[in-house]
Formats: structure tokens, C-alpha cells, sequence
């Protein structure tokens, strides 16, 4: 999800939502939703590409709206859509949820965030509806749990999930002498590719791990947490511990992701810092990097193929022949010898919405199996209805699809309780300052260990 996972956030940095309140608080007033709206039309609320290209969404949705007018009289759909980077579209998004005068009727959650919205009392719950509307008996466990909080109730309903993988370019490696059918068993492997690739193709970004403040939610999930789940047994979360109700400091797991990445900018084996620490590096990665062969192995999500599909921001029908893809391999080989993380975004009502119900006539339009498997070929997503997921024209729909699934057997959700937002931004903290060499892993981790006493209220254990 992508993803993605997926996300309007008070745990914002105070100087980015400083800078946000005033700017956003003036747009906002004027597109929201709240008293005085028309009873009659429902006000959708979605992240829109800050590429100009890039239409997936827009195009999904107008489809949408035709639908619902043409099945709905006299009803009417106003999409509101909010261009921003993943940051700032959690902190806009949050914005627009504090008050009946701006929320919309509809929002895109990412479920990373969603139990921290709900905490906050900005969504409502959806059991009513849910109860009453035959397709959610179609949707996957899994995707169901993730849009359901801590107090039993549902919050979202979910449009796909994601997984994640290396993507690598079949020509660089051809370049390199790497093979390619190429399948890394440990990092040192993808190191060692890497290290292979910066000696014998010059001119372009052996490997690239997203790291830092700006990439977000990307750095946690993309880079950070696909290295931290690859550690130890496998057996248990290493960053939130079940048995206690705690987060956990002082793993050696932590330290060892952490010199990953450190290792992966120290040797240059990355990206140029400046260019890693761009807010919009993901969509120059995307648009740019993979398609002009400019980028050897991209540490990833399942999405990608959006930006390239016929019609799409970034035409490429070429890369499913220009590029091969292969598990992230765990740290040491150990089993299940690989890994992967999993999110997913949701559609939900918040809870100062004007029009709740006709809100959930829109999300039944939306999810309707044949528009449902319409968006997880667009979007490149996985599905999260078995009727679609069964579906022969769904798995043949896109190369990449049927890898991508099968690593849903060994993949991990984030522990998204409340506190998780303040924990992800933690994350992109410690690794920021080990990509820009201001401190050691060892500084870093430690400096991590007391912003995770601060950001759950110290609740904490060591292993």
C-alpha cells in the first residue's frame, strides 16, 4: 500500500506543521465538506500525484463518479483531490478532519495511520454499514484487520494491499557481468552486486535504499523496516513486543539496519545524499532513473508498474523485458530466506463527515468486484478480495503480479497502533543521520532509543 502504506498525522515535525497550518487552513476552507454542505453530494478526499503525469487515481475516480451519477439521480461527486507529497498530504489531510467545516464526506487513510486518526476521534466506524453490505465477506483477513482498531471496531475499507522487493535493471547487471536471473541470498550479497556495479558501470546508481525525513513513510517501510524484519528469527516483531504491550530499544537488529544503510551511502553505493534526501526522489526514481537505466537495484514496492502502463504518466512497455525482480534476501540466509513488508491504504468516513451514508454508497460502487479488480491492475496493487485474487484475467493483467503475491507468504504488517507515526518518524531520524555521516550507528540508535521513550510515553522494553 502504496504504500503504503501507506496518512494524516499530529505527529507531524512542528516545523513542517507550522509551516502547513496557515496555508493549508486558507485552501481547505473553501473545498470542505461539513455544515452547510449539499445533502446531496459526496465530497472525496484522495493523495493525487504530485507528478502532473502521473493520472492513475484521477482517472480510477472520475470513472467512478460517472458510475455513481449515472446509478444516482440527482447525486453528485466532488472530488477533492490533495497534491502533495506522502508528509504533507497526512498533515493536510488531518487538517481537513479537525473540523466539520472542512472534513470531506470520504478520505484515502493510509493503515499506518489509521489507528492514530481514530484515536484522535477523526474517524468514524464503519460496522454499521459493514454488516449490511454483502462483498465484505469477499475481502482477505488480513486486509479487514488492518483497517480495524484496538477498540474491535472497523474504521476502513481496504483497496489492495502491496508488497516489496528488489527491482533491478537487466542491462547494468548485463554490464557487470551479474547475472540475470539474479536471486541474493544475504545482504552482503546485495552489497556485493552493488559494489560490483559502481566498478564496471559507471555513470550509474549501483543501489537505492530510501532513507531520511523527507522520503517518509518510504525510508520506515521501503528501507529501514524491510532490512529490520530480516533480522533475527523471524519468529517475532522486532519493533514492538507483544508478550509486554512495548516498543522495543537496544536490538541488535536495529544497529545492524542501520549499518546497512550507513554502509550503502559511506561506500556510494547510493544515491547522491542530496538527491536520497528529496522529498520527490520516489517519483524521479520511478520516471526517471529505472526507465533511463540510470538505476541498478531499487529496493521497492509492488506499484511501480502504474507509472508505466499504457496511458500512464511515464509510458514504458518495455520493462518487464528491461528489468527482473528477486525477494530481499534476510540478513544472514536465515529462514524463510526472505522478506517482505505489507500495507495498504483504506477508504474512510470521517467522523464530521455531512453525507456518512451516502459516503458508503460511494465505497459500494467503488468495490464492486469488477471495479475493484480494475484499480489493483491500475494501481499495480494486490488484491484483497478472494474472487478477484481467483481470477485468471487478474493474475495474467500485469507481469509482476504473480511475484509480487507470492510474497505475501512471508511478509510483515507494522504494528500501527497509535504510536506507530511517532516511532516511523524516529526511524527516519536515526537513519537520516547515518546516511549523512553526522552520527555513527551507535549514536544513531541510541538517539533512536530515547526519542522511542518520549514517543510512547515510555513504554518500552530492551532485548
Amino acid at each position: 500500500m502504496r504504500p503504503t502504506a501507506a496518512r494524516p498525522r499530529s505527529t507531524a515535525p512542528p516545523l513542517l506543521a507550522a509551516l502547513l497550518t496557515l496555508p493549508a487552513a486558507l485552501a481547505l476552507t473553501a473545498c470542505g465538506g461539513g455544515s452547510g454542505s449539499d445533502p446531496d453530494t459526496v465530497k472525496v478526499s484522495f493523495k493525487q500525484s504530485t507528478d502532473n503525469s502521473v493520472k492513475v487515481m484521477d482517472t480510477y475516480l472520475a470513472d467512478i463518479k460517472r458510475q455513481f451519477e449515472k446509478a444516482n439521480p440527482g447525486k453528485k461527486v466532488e472530488l477533492v483531490p490533495i497534491k502533495a507529497p506522502d508528509s504533507e498530504y497526512y498533515t493536510k489531510l488531518q487538517q481537513m478532519l479537525r473540523s466539520p467545516k472542512t472534513a470531506p464526506d470520504l478520505v484515502y487513510e493510509d493503515t499506518f495511520l489509521i489507528n492514530s486518526d481514530i484515536t484522535s476521534g477523526y474517524l468514524k466506524p464503519l460496522d454499521g454499514y459493514l454488516a449490511k453490505w454483502d462483498d465484505w465477506d469477499r475481502f482477505v483477513g488480513t486486509a479487514k484487520a488492518a483497517a480495524k482498531a484496538q477498540d474491535g471496531k472497523t474504521y476502513g475499507v481496504p483497496d489492495g494491499t502491496d508488497t516489496r522487493g528488489l527491482w533491478f535493471d537487466k542491462g547494468i547487471f548485463a554490464k557487470a557481468g551479474l547475472p540475470a536471473d539474479w536471486r541474493p541470498k544475504t545482504w552482503e550479497d546485495v552489497l556485493t552486486a552493488a559494489r560490483t556495479i559502481r566498478k564496471k558501470v559507471p555513470g550509474v546508481t549501483p543501489l537505492n535504499v530510501y532513507t531520511g525525513k523527507p522520503a517518509g513513510e518510504a525510508a520506515t517501510m521501503q528501507g529501514f523496516e524491510m532490512l529490520l524484519y530480516g533480522t533475527g528469527d523471524g519468529t517475532s516483531d522486532p519493533l514492538y513486543d507483544e508478550a509486554s504491550k512495548k516498543w522495543i530499544t537496544g536490538s541488535r537488529g536495529f544497529r545492524d539496519a542501520l549499518t546497512f544503510v550507513e554502509t550503502v551511502y559511506r561506500e556510494k553505493l547510493g544515491p547522491d545524499v542530496s538527491d536520497a534526501l528529496d522529498p520527490n526522489f520516489a517519483t524521479r526514481v520511478r520516471g526517471e532513473l529505472l526507465p533511463k537505466g540510470k538505476l541498478g537495484i531499487d529496493l521497492d514496492g509492488s506499484w511501480l508498474p502504474q507509472d508505466w502502463g499504457r496511458g500512464a504518466g511515464h509510458e514504458w512497455p518495455e520493462w518487464s523485458r528491461k528489468l527482473g525482480l528477486a525477494p530481499m534476501p534476510t540478513q544472514a540466509g536465515q529462514a524463510p530466506g526472505r522478506v517482505s513488508m505489507s500495507g495498504g491504504w483504506t477508504w474512510s468516513i470521517p467522523a464530521k463527515a455531512a453525507n456518512p451514508d451516502l459516503a458508503f454508497e460511494f465505497i459500494e460502487t467503488m468495490q464492486t468486484k469488477a471495479n475493484a479488480q480494475k484499480w489493483y491492475v491500475a494501481n499495480s496493487g494486490i488484491a484483497v478480495r478472494e474472487d478477484v485474487a481467483s481470477d485468471p484475467a487478474y493474475v495474467k493483467a500485469q507481469p509482476g503480479i504473480e511475484f509480487f503475491t507470492d510474497l505475501v507468504a512471508s511478509t510483515h504488517y507494522r504494528p500501527a497502533y497509535p504510536a506507530y507515526p511517532k516511532v516511523s518518524t524516529a526511524i527516519q531520524e536515526a537513519m537520516e543521520r547515518v546516511t549523512t555521516g553526522d552520527s555513527s550507528v551507535e549514536e544513531a540508535a541510541s538517539g533512536y532509543d530515547e526519542e522511542l521513550k518520549s514517543a510512547t510515553d515510555g513504554q518500552v522494553t530492551s532485548k
